[in-house]
C-alpha cells in the first residue's frame, strides 16, 4: 500500500481497489511485521472491510476514509483486545470491554482497525525499544538497525512498511513527531484538549496529546475532520505572506547534525523564494522551557512516576524494562515545588510563546540527528539514556507549551537517514496550523513546483 489514505479512498470510488482486498493484504503484510504489532484483530477488520466494500459499491460511502486501513498504538482500547502499553504486567489484563472514543468515531466513519501497535514500554521511551514484544528496525534504513523512534514505535513502522496509510498515536514528550521524523513520515500532535481521551491509557495528563502518524498532511487533516465531526477540506493556504519563524539562535547548538539544520534552511528559502514572510530571531519562550526542562526537571517524570508508584513498589517491578524502570524510580524524589514551578512556568510561558510568535509559525527541526543505531544502545545503560534525552530535546518544549506540531520529512542526512521539520504553533491553533502544514509540505519535501 504506497498511497495515502484519501487517495486509497478514492481507489474505492473509482472500483480501481477494494476495502476487502487491501484489508487482506494488510494483514498479512502485518503478520511479516511482529515486533511492530502487539496484537491484531482479524476478525474485526475483515468485517469491517466487507462492509467498507458495500458501501462503496452502492455509492454509500460513510465518510472520506471509508474502508481505510488505521492501526492502533496500544494505549487505545479496542473492544475485545487487551491494553498492555507494552508492558509485559499487562498481559494477563482483561480486554477492553468497548472501543476509546476515537475508535468508536473512526469505526463510525467506516475506518477498518486491523490491530493494535508497538511501543515503549509504558510509553516512557524516544527511541522506542522494547524486550518484552521486540523492537521494531527502523523502516528506512539500509545496513545496520536503526531504531524507529518512540514512543509510538510500531505506529511508524506499520505507515513507513505501508501496511495501514493511518496510525493513531499518542504523544507526551514527543512520541508522535520523533518515530514520524525517523521513518520519513507525517506526525500531528494535537493540541492537549482537541480530542477525547476516554479509553486511552495516560502516562503524564498534563503533556498528553493525541494525534496520527501518516504519509501526508492531508490523511492528517482528514483524521481530524472525523474526529472532530466536521466537514473534510484540505485546501493550502497561499504561500505569499505566510509567516513563518525560524529560531536561527537554535539552529546554532552544536547538537544538531549538520543535514539536519542545511535541510531546515534550505526549505526556508524555497518558501521565501515563493513569496513567504521569514523572520528569524531568537524565540525567548522557547528557549526559556529548553532552559527549564534541563535545569528544573520534566514535568512528564513527575507526572509518570505517581501514575505508576504502586507498579514500582510491586514485585512486578521486576518484570518491567530496566530503562523504563530506572526513568521512573529517577523521579521518586521529585519535589513538589519544583512541580509547581514547572506547573506555573508552562501556564505563564504558553502565553509568552503565543504573544511572541504573534501569529506566525514556528520553524524547528523535529530532532537535532537522524535515527541512531540499534545495537549500541541495546547493550549500553548510560548511551541510550543520553541519547533518549538528545532524541527528546526539541519536542520537549513544544509539550511543555502545548504547541500542537506537525513534523514534515526534509530531505536525508547521515547514511541516507530522513530528517524532519517540525511546524508548531500556540495551543489551540490545530485548524491554522494543518493548513499551513499542508502548504508547507511539498516545499519542506523539496518537491514543489
Amino acid at each position: 500500500m504506497n498511497v495515502d489514505g484519501v487517495s486509497l479512498a478514492q481507489a474505492y470510488a473509482e472500483a480501481t481497489a477494494d476495502p476487502l482486498s487491501v484489508a487482506q493484504q494488510a494483514l498479512q503484510a502485518a503478520q511479516q511485521l511482529p515486533a511492530a504489532f502487539v496484537s491484531l484483530c482479524q476478525k474485526r477488520a475483515l468485517r469491517e472491510a466487507e462492509a467498507a466494500r458495500q458501501r462503496w459499491q452502492a455509492g454509500q460511502p460513510l465518510s472520506p476514509l471509508d474502508g481505510v486501513p488505521v492501526v492502533w498504538k496500544d494505549l487505545y482500547d479496542l473492544a475485545g483486545q487487551i491494553t498492555s502499553a507494552g508492558a509485559k504486567v499487562r498481559m494477563h489484563d482483561a480486554p477492553a470491554a468497548c472501543d476509546c472514543a476515537l475508535a468508536s468515531v473512526l469505526s463510525r466513519a467506516g475506518m477498518v482497525s486491523l490491530g493494535k501497535t508497538n511501543l515503549s514500554e509504558l510509553a516512557y521511551s524516544g527511541l522506542g525499544l522494547n524486550p518484552h514484544f521486540g523492537t521494531p528496525a527502523n523502516a528506512v534504513a539500509q545496513g545496520p538497525v536503526r531504531v524507529p523512534g518512540g514512543s509510538s514505535s510500531g505506529s511508524a513502522v506499520a505507515v513507513a512498511k505501508g501496511v495501514a496509510p493511518i496510525a493513531m498515536s499518542t504523544d507526551t514528550a514527543g512520541s508522535i513527531r520523533i518515530p514520524a521524523a525517523f521513518n520519513g513520515l507525517v506526525g500531528y500532535r494535537s493540541s492537549s484538549q482537541r480530542y477525547d481521551f476516554s479509553g486511552v491509557t495516560p502516562l503524564a495528563v498534563s503533556l498528553d496529546a493525541l494525534g496520527p502518524i501518516t504519509t501526508s498532511v492531508r490523511d492528517a487533516m482528514a483524521v481530524d475532520a472525523l474526529l472532530l465531526g466536521k466537514p473534510f477540506a484540505a485546501r493550502p493556504l497561499p504561500v505569499a505572506g505566510l509567516r513563518l519563524r525560524v529560531d536561527d539562535a537554535l539552529l546554532e547548538d552544536a547538537r544538531i547534525q549538520p543535514e539536519v539544520k542545511a535541510n531546515l534552511l534550505a526549505a526556508a528559502e524555497r518558501l521565501q523564494a515563493a513569496g513567504a514572510s521569514l523572520e528569524y530571531g531568537r524565540v525567548e519562550a522557547f528557549h526559556q522551557a529548553l532552559a527549564l526542562i534541563e535545569q528544573v526537571g520534566w514535568l512528564g517524570s513527575a507526572e509518570a512516576f505517581a501514575r505508576y508508584e504502586s507498579l514500582l513498589d510491586s514485585p512486578d517491578a521486576e518484570h518491567l524494562d530496566p530503562r523504563v524502570r530506572t526513568r521512573l524510580e529517577a523521579a521518586r524524589h521529585f519535589p513538589a515545588s519544583r512541580q509547581v514551578r514547572l506547573y506555573q512556568a508552562s501556564r505563564s510561558l504558553r502565553q509568552h510563546i503565543a504573544d511572541e510568535l504573534d501569529g506566525a509559525m514556528l520553524l524547528t527541526p523535529t530532532v537535532a540527528h537522524v535515527a541512531p543505531l540499534l545495537a549500541p544502545l541495546q547493550d549500553d545503560a548510560a548511551l541510550f539514556a543520553a541519547s533518549n534525552l538528545a532524541t527528546l530535546r526539541l519536542t520537549m518544549p513544544g509539550s511543555m507549551l502545548d504547541m500542537p506540531g506537525v513534523a514534515l520529512p526534509s530531505g536525508t542526512g547521515e547514511a541516507g537517514m530522513p530528517t524532519s521539520v517540525l511546524v508548531s504553533g500556540p495551543s489551540g491553533s490545530d485548524a491554522h496550523l494543518l493548513r499551513v502544514a499542508l502548504t508547507l509540505e511539498p516545499y519542506v519535501r523539496g518537491v514543489a513546483r
